[in-house]
């Protein structure tokens, strides 16, 4: 019973983004840019972030911001980012930021992230159709797989074009990051820092130290 219900739900979900998608395409896709969804992270993962961010050019917009919803810090670091964009660029602000649960907490059991890192991927779906974005970045919170899987579903189903771009931590020297091994096969493109990695690593691309 509980299985029929977890299908009938994902059913129900999926219908409902096809639908957002069908609805929202004409009014987000504009000619000349490139919509960004980037997943943000506690600590080091935000700075890094908008640090890679900061180097895009402004036809990359509307960006979308995933923060997971007890992250306060890295809200208020993206809409100090964002003001302080607007007035380099003297533009009007195209930005949303979106709340979502997280996969895993610090010191969380690995038994309770397999039904957090579901009940999180559930809300990711709705969230990556609704938005429809061009370009997916994210650099290694746990945050990022459920909406990396959500956008391989949206290409799966010719929804979207969604390019999937995953940016190892320069902190990751020898090994990747748990959320890379996760997505190491879902991501378009995984940029390393450290000529060691793509060594060891041949699907990734050394592209030096980037921030």
């Amino acid at each position: 019973m509980l299985l029929l219900l977890t299908v009938v739900g994902f059913t129900v979900l999926l219908i409902i983004c096809i639908l957002c998608i069908v609805i929202n395409l004409s009014a987000n896709k504009r000619k000349g840019t490139a919509s960004v969804l980037a997943v943000m992270g506690s600590g080091g993962h935000t700075k890094e972030m908008l640090s890679l961010l900061s180097g895009l050019g402004p036809h990359f917009r509307p960006r979308y911001y995933v923060i997971a919803n007890t992250d306060t810090m890295s809200k208020q670091k993206v809409e100090e980012f964002e003001q302080q964009k607007n007035v380099t660029e003297n533009s009007k602000p195209e930005f949303s930021l979106v709340l979502i649960p997280r996969s895993r907490e610090v010191a969380q059991s690995w038994g309770s992230t397999v039904l957090s890192t579901l009940y999180a991927l559930f809300k990711s779906f709705p969230v990556v159709f609704s938005c429809n974005p061009d370009l997916i970045l994210c650099n290694g919170p746990g945050t990022c797989v459920p909406i990396c899987l959500a956008g391989l579903l949206l290409k799966i189903l010719r929804l979207g074009r969604v390019q999937i771009v995953y940016v190892e931590s320069i902190c990751r020297v020898d090994t990747l990051s748990m959320s890379a091994w996760m997505l190491y096969y879902v991501a378009d493109q995984m940029l390393v820092q450290w000529p060691s990695l793509q060594t060891k690593f041949p699907r990734t691309q050394y592209i030096g130290k980037l921030v």
